[in-house]
Order: structure tokens, then sequence, then C-alpha cells
């Protein structure tokens, strides 16, 4: 059996660096968690957290999968004021289990609407 057919290339030549990190990354934690897409788990973060928290997301700025499910961070009015550039809100880390449950969530930022993240 020729080296090829061996790696599974099939192509009759030696599989190059490239092919091991396009195996790597379709095998590794960046496959969707239960079939489920990136929006079905933002939409189920942001309602769950409605139902906790009792405000109404704003939006979802990050979201990726894990081995267990999702992580996403979702932005949450919690003071609303006038002008509407002094409102403040949140933003929540949340962590889904692969069928869509919350298991956890945290607040780890409270900001005002008109404010800039700065570089470090």
């Amino acid at each position: 059996m020729p080296a090829s057919d061996k790696n599974g290339t099939g192509s009759g030549r030696r599989p190059s660096r490239s092919d091991d990190t396009v195996h790597r990354a379709r095998s590794g934690s960046s496959r969707k968690p239960a079939g489920h897409s990136a929006a079905w788990a933002m939409r189920s973060a942001a309602g769950q957290l409605e139902e906790l928290l009792g405000r109404t997301p704003e939006s979802v700025s990050a979201i990726k999968p894990t081995e267990d499910g999702w992580e996403a961070d979702v932005e949450v009015l919690e003071l609303e004021r006038v002008p509407e550039t002094t409102s403040v809100l949140g933003t929540y880390h949340v962590t889904l289990s692969a069928g869509g449950e919350l298991l956890a969530y945290e607040r780890t930022r409270r900001y005002t609407r008109g404010q800039i993240d700065r570089r470090r």
C-alpha cells in the first residue's frame, strides 16, 4: 500500500502541513455542539438571561462553541438614562450546555453606552 493511502490523502502525495491543520481544525472543539448553529445559541443565551434578569438583552457581542456547549457575552441595558449615551449597560458571560440550557452567568463589565474600550 502506498504511503499516501495510509494517511488518507489518496492523491499520491505526502500530506502537507496545511492538510494536518485542516484535519485538526475539523476535529477540534471548533465544531458546533449537538449540531446547533451559533445563531441558535445566541437566541438561547439571550432568552434565558432575559428570564433571569427581567431585562431585555441589547445584543450578543461574542459567541463560541466549547467542548461542552457554548459560551457567549451578552450586553444588557441595566439603567436607562437621558441622554441615551449615559445609559448603563452590563456585559454578562453566559455558559450554555450543548442542548442550550443556561448553566452559569456572570456580569463581567458595567459601563456607560457612550464609553469606548481602550487598547491596553
